[in-house]
């Protein structure tokens, strides 16, 4: 019997080391060497270097001056990264056509001049409830809005959402998307 416990536990010792030492130290020093900005989190500091955000986690913007993200469905607190998910809620379910009828009529409220139909990326979240990133169109029907409220030129505004496009992911993937965080940080910058 101890001629089986013996290599049992010298395999065991040994899977532990690699497994749970090894590898994932030699995993960590290949993504801090390579992918350094990505594999800490993609984070956006301010002039100081204190963390503002991420680009990879939407952020809740409501105020009328700032470039609305898509809703988040994470639970207890909007843009939880530890709880991704998406609502579960089927495209019939009341509880889902309630809150989107309330984020249209959030939107309609700060907006009651704009008769533009709402982008449904501005309504709807995304299958994490952490996106980051909003379309051309959902930037585009909140342009009005913005220059009215900054008393900036909405020509300066499509500027600078067109100078924060994303292309398709390597080219191929998606849809060009916006990211909000990066373009309110612009539209604070620019507004000074």
């Amino acid at each position: 019997m101890i001629n089986y416990l013996k290599p049992a536990a010298m395999l065991l010792l040994a899977l532990t080391l690699l497994t749970g030492g090894i590898y994932p130290a030699l995993v960590t020093a290949l993504a801090q060497l390579f992918f350094a900005d990505q594999a800490n989190g993609s984070l956006i500091k301010d002039e100081q270097g204190k963390p503002i955000g991420s680009t990879l986690i939407g952020q809740s913007f409501n105020d009328p001056k700032y470039f609305w993200g898509r809703p988040s469905a994470t639970a207890p607190y909007a843009y939880n990264a530890a709880a991704s998910s998406g609502s579960n809620l089927a495209p019939t379910h009341p509880a889902l056509a309630d809150a989107v009828a309330a984020r249209i009529q959030a939107l309609k409220d700060v907006d009651p001049g704009n008769k533009v139909r709402v982008p449904v990326d501005l309504v709807t979240a995304s299958a994490s409830g952490l996106d980051p990133h909003i379309s051309l169109a959902a930037a585009d029907y909140q342009i009005k809005r913005i220059a009215k409220v900054r008393k900036m030129d909405e020509a300066k505004l499509q500027e600078l959402v067109l100078a924060h496009l994303e292309p398709r992911q390597w080219y191929v993937f998606g849809e060009p998307r916006i990211n909000v965080l990066k373009l309110n940080l612009a539209l604070d910058q620019a507004g000074r």
